[in-house]
């Protein structure tokens, strides 16, 4: 999942991206209302959480501004203002698809960015089963023929497109755009070495197969 996280509080953004993260998300950050609207133009994001008192262009503006995309994210307001009005507002007359007030506990943020997500069309299940490999998303845990297997959020969240794609190979392209914050894009060595730590958790070099010029997918 990519998530854009448009908040120009430096500390908080921050903290939010670093959360998100160890949770297997990929996560963008914005500071000003122009750069969030100029990153969802550029990048599909499947979940904004947007800050509506943002510099340059609020966060009322982008939302409404983004509504007139053929595909726009899902979005989640964050305001300082929790009254029923202001909720009211966000959610009917800005087009938001969530509203969470500050301060707000982490938790709550993950649980809606989730619930946001899940209403994208045709979202994978939460317990996806592959050849002995059960990964339940809602739990974080990962199992092999019933033994417990430790990853990593990128580990975690290479799996997953895996499972999801079926016997459907995972460009490195798409790889990088759901796993890897923009910021952070890896060379090609940098997928390589995810997927070759995560073919010895899964149980050797046979688990993930390479198709050339198509990309990964797990072997029967």
């Amino acid at each position: 999942m990519r998530v854009l996280v448009a908040e120009d509080h430096r500390v908080l953004a921050r903290t939010i991206a670093k959360g998100l993260r160890r949770v297997s998300m990929a996560v963008d950050l914005a500071a000003s209302g122009d750069e969030a609207e100029r990153m969802c133009l550029l990048t599909e994001y499947d979940v904004l959480v947007l800050d509506r008192d943002l510099p340059v262009m609020t966060g009322d503006e982008v939302c409404r501004r983004l509504r007139e995309l053929p595909d726009p994210p899902r979005v989640l307001l964050l305001t300082a203002a929790g009254e029923l009005a202001e909720r009211v507002y966000g959610l009917e007359e800005l087009g938001a698809d969530d509203y969470l007030a500050k301060p707000f506990d982490f938790v709550e943020l993950v649980a809606r960015i989730q619930v946001l997500y899940r209403r994208t069309p045709k979202p994978p299940p939460l317990v996806l089963r592959r050849d002995g490999i059960r990964m339940d998303g809602a739990r974080r845990e990962v199992r092999v023929d019933g033994r417990p297997v430790d990853l990593t959020p990128k580990e975690f969240a290479v799996l997953h497109m895996l499972l999801a794609s079926g016997d459907e190979p995972v460009s490195h392209r798409d790889l990088v755009r759901a796993v890897w914050d923009e910021h952070r894009t890896p060379r090609t060595g940098a997928v390589r070495a995810t997927v070759s730590r995560l073919r010895t958790k899964l149980g050797g070099p046979g688990t993930i197969a390479a198709d050339t010029g198509r990309g990964y997918r797990l072997t029967p």
